[in-house]
Parts: C-alpha cells; sequence; structure tokens
C-alpha cells in the first residue's frame, strides 16, 4: 500500500515557477515508476510526466517538455515537479500517482493517486 500527498500548488502569474512535491508514505515507493497528471476543469485527466523507480528514465507531455522538469528522491520518499513558465492553459489540479510496473502514460495503469493540489496560472 502507498499513500501520496501533494504539496505546493497554488497561483502564479505565466512565465512564473512552482514546485509540487508528493510524498509517499510505505516501504516499497522506490519499487515504484511515479507519474504526474493533471485535471482541469470540464476535462479529462492527462498525462503530463513519468519517471522510472531508479529515476534514470522521464517522459513528458509534449506540451510540457523544456518547461517541466520531473525527479525524485527516494531516500526522502518524495517525487517532484519543476514547473518553469508557466501557461495559463497549465491550470489545472495536479495529481501524482504510483505505478508498481512501468512504464505508461495511461492513468489506468497506476495504483495510487494522491488528493490532487490546485495550480493556477494568471495571464
Amino acid at each position: 500500500q502507498v499513500q501520496l500527498i501533494e504539496y505546493g500548488g497554488g497561483t502564479v502569474q505565466a512565465g512564473g515557477s512552482l514546485r509540487l512535491s508528493c510524498v509517499a508514505s510505505g516501504r516499497t515507493f522506490s519499487h515504484h515508476a511515479m507519474g504526474w497528471f493533471r485535471q482541469a476543469p470540464g476535462k479529462e485527466r492527462e498525462f503530463v510526466a513519468r519517471i522510472t523507480w531508479s529515476g534514470q528514465s522521464t517522459d513528458y507531455l509534449d506540451s510540457v517538455k523544456g518547461r517541466f522538469t520531473i525527479s525524485r528522491d527516494n531516500a526522502k520518499n518524495t517525487v517532484y515537479l519543476q514547473m518553469n513558465s508557466l501557461k495559463p492553459e497549465d491550470t489545472a489540479v495536479y495529481y501524482c500517482a504510483a505505478d508498481s510496473n512501468c512504464c505508461t502514460r495511461l492513468a489506468a495503469g497506476y495504483e495510487y493517486w494522491g488528493q490532487g493540489t490546485q495550480v493556477t496560472v494568471s495571464s
């Protein structure tokens, strides 16, 4: 069992930055690939980024490549999403998720989810 809690959401102006953190409980965190997803009002939940258990491989949604960076610290049971050059279209609730297999962009492939944190980017 893995429990996930996200931190770091908030409101920022376009062009600004935020860093999201996702802290996991449970001793198997380092065995899980981790992903970040987001859901804007009236839209489907979409994949943003993922990272393998070792941190050696990452994958990004095209629209965030070069602006967002996913990383993890297995000693701290934490995965991060550094978001730079934020745009109004990045506004959404952001969720972290854990996947005991690897590697997918599909939300259905992730077994554990956090409660989400709101990110609002004003123009």
